[in-house]
């Protein structure tokens, strides 16, 4: 399975990383615990069972223009096999066209097998990851785990700046848009 993702600007990666070990912290299931080097924070767009290198060429088309915006909002909580806490990615208009181009490309590649329903535009919640785990239960406000801005609210503001694909096979992944090599 290939996903194919955005990176944020360094401050709101540490800013991340601050909550995922803050959830460590606290002895809950936080995405601190997964070491690989590939692990980071991300905004998944698609997923695909193969992208082609003319997919590729058009994702790196797609994302020419970034970096675009980024607004965090507070905590999302997903529920089923497995548990989710979340980061929610509160999209403005450009992120919102940004996914449904990917979508779409990846959609209409020849190979790409069947799309993931989660990550279809009219059903896409965006976020970013904090932790996952099997019967777990986050009772933890969202104050006492994301920052706190000077109004109260725990939204944070940065930019994505670049874009990658993450291949779950090989556990590896490669450049898709601006930035240094992931």
């Amino acid at each position: 399975m290939h996903s194919v993702e955005l990176l944020p600007d360094e401050a709101t990666d540490r800013a991340v990383r601050d909550v995922w070990r803050r959830l460590a912290d606290e002895g809950l299931p936080s995405q601190a615990a997964h070491r690989h080097p590939t692990n980071r924070p991300h905004l998944t767009l698609a997923t695909a069972d193969a992208l082609s290198a003319g997919v590729h060429a058009r994702l790196r088309q797609t994302f020419a223009g970034l970096p675009v915006p980024l607004r965090l909002g507070g905590l999302l909580r997903f529920s089923g096999r497995t548990q989710v806490l979340a980061w929610a990615v509160q999209p403005d208009d450009v992120l919102v066209h940004l996914q449904e181009t990917v979508w779409r490309v990846v959609r209409e590649a020849p190979r790409s097998g069947r799309p993931n329903p989660l990550l279809d535009p009219v059903r896409w919640v965006p976020h970013i990851t904090l932790g996952r785990g099997r019967d777990t239960a986050w009772a933890v406000p969202d104050d006492r785990l994301l920052p706190a801005r000077a109004d109260g609210t725990a939204a944070a503001t940065g930019l994505w700046t670049e874009a990658r694909y993450y291949d779950s096979v090989t556990r590896t992944t490669g450049r898709l848009g601006p930035g240094p090599k992931p």
